[in-house]
């Protein structure tokens, strides 16, 4: 085994975390355990809306769904007041989605309670190792665009 085999302990990590997280953010951030698709949708409308116009069908790569499971969430999401679809300003025969202003605050939640849980996690190690690994954390996400 060489030092650079990070693939194991990767999928550790997100097999640990994906049972984990959920319900952790969700009650934290909102006080309630059924809103973590409500966390999902705004998180996916702004990556996806990075780089243009959040759609979504762009939607659905973030979250890896299909277009009609996509579809579900940003409905449901739209309904609790979190997202609205509106027309497009580049072509008006397509449909967007962005975030409302309650989108925006749980937005901003659940990136302050993942800070939260990375300091956390990171808190025995010397400033410089957190910082470098926040920074491949960033690059990896952005290399594969999420």
């Amino acid at each position: 085994m060489s030092d650079a085999d990070g693939g194991p302990a990767l999928f550790r990590l997100v097999r640990f975390w994906s049972r984990r997280w959920s319900t952790r953010a969700s009650a934290e951030v909102t006080g309630e355990m059924r809103h973590v698709q409500h966390i999902q949708a705004v998180e996916a409308v702004q990556t996806a809306g990075q780089g243009g116009e959040a759609t979504v069908n762009a939607i659905a790569h973030q979250l890896g769904l299909d277009h009609s499971g996509a579809s579900r969430m940003v409905r449901d999401a739209a309904e609790a007041g979190y997202l609205v679809r509106t027309e497009s300003e580049k072509d008006k025969r397509r449909t967007v989605v962005r975030l409302t202003e309650s989108g925006e605050q749980l937005l901003a939640g659940a990136r302050n309670w993942q800070r939260r849980v990375f300091d956390e996690l990171t808190e025995n190690w010397e400033e410089q190792d957190r910082a470098q690994f926040a920074g491949y954390l960033r690059r990896l996400a952005g290399e594969l665009g999420v």
